[in-house]
């Protein structure tokens, strides 16, 4: 399957030591995680809560390990804050981005978002009406004046559908595709799948706009019982709702001939936030990368 494809595969250290949750985690070190990395056969990561502030130190880091960088999230307020502060904030991840060698920006709109809240419940429903009409316009518009100002120094602004947040499942992602231009989409297929949304049909729809890949896999019956028992994003986690490719309910394959067919040239992101005393991260590391070298031919 390898034709088309021009992709470079890297992991999240989230995997190792959870960002919003560092309990998880809390006892490995960044250099275990990196180098874990490396030996499963990663050729790039994320940003995390360890790495360095400065952009220049994280690049350095990252060669000592035979590293790059690939991204890394940054929220924003656009919904709750004056634009001129989210402007500034925006600038000073890209400068940290493009010293440490990433050419992607990761970003999520996270006005009210629930997802670091273990006490709030997820909702399984369309955050269409989690804002108004004016608090909308200022995310839309917002989004592609950022995505306009990262252009102009060659970065690329992909939007991530994140569980807890405003924009989570497919009708979130298709208003927000129809009302910007120049944003672009990183497809998370864990996070669409969670929100019962077909990470397929949102690569169908949307695929000329993806400029970033977080493959994450899903254990069904945790998400079933995260929607029954009206669990949070935390208790989620910790039950063991996410996993690696090879594991768990998604079908890569097809999205995998997909992103073939559309000639798709970026990062490839194994991702998946589990309790590391519960599921050692090099061993679901290599096995995330070694179903992606079966499957893919990458």
């Amino acid at each position: 399957m390898r034709k088309g494809l021009e992709v470079t595969v890297g992991a999240q250290p989230i995997n190792w030591c959870n960002d919003d949750f560092r309990d998880l985690g809390a006892s490995i070190t960044l250099d275990q995680c990196l180098s874990e990395m490396r030996q499963a056969g990663y050729v790039g990561t994320e940003l995390g809560h360890r790495f360095p502030q400065d952009g220049a130190s994280i690049r350095a880091l990252l060669e000592t390990f035979g590293l790059q960088l690939a991204s890394g999230w940054h929220s924003t307020f656009l919904a709750s804050k004056p634009y001129t502060e989210e402007e500034a904030s925006f600038d000073a991840h890209v400068a940290r981005l493009r010293a440490a060698g990433s050419r992607v920006v990761i970003v999520a709109e996270c006005t009210g978002a629930i997802h670091s809240d273990g006490s709030k419940p997820l909702r399984f429903a369309s955050g269409a009406d989690l804002l108004d009409a004016s608090a909308w316009e200022r995310v839309y518009e917002g989004l592609d004046r950022l995505s306009s100002r990262a252009a102009a120094v060659g970065m690329k602004v992909a939007y991530h559908p994140h569980m807890g947040t405003v924009i989570q499942d497919q009708r979130d992602v298709d208003r927000l595709m129809e009302r910007t231009k120049g944003l672009s989409l990183l497809l998370d297929t864990g996070h669409l799948a969670f929100a019962g949304a077909d990470p397929l049909a949102v690569l169908r729809d949307h695929g000329p706009r993806v400029a970033h890949v977080h493959l994450k896999n899903i254990r069904p019956a945790v998400v079933e019982q995260a929607r029954t028992k009206r669990l949070s994003f935390e208790a989620a986690v910790r039950a063991g709702a996410f996993t690696v490719p090879g594991d768990g309910g998604i079908d890569f394959k097809p999205l995998f001939e997909h992103l073939a067919t559309l000639g798709y040239s970026g990062w490839w992101i194994v991702e998946a936030e589990q309790d590391p005393g519960k599921a050692n991260p090099l061993m679901y590391a290599l096995m995330g990368r070694r179903y992606i070298r079966e499957i893919a031919g990458v």
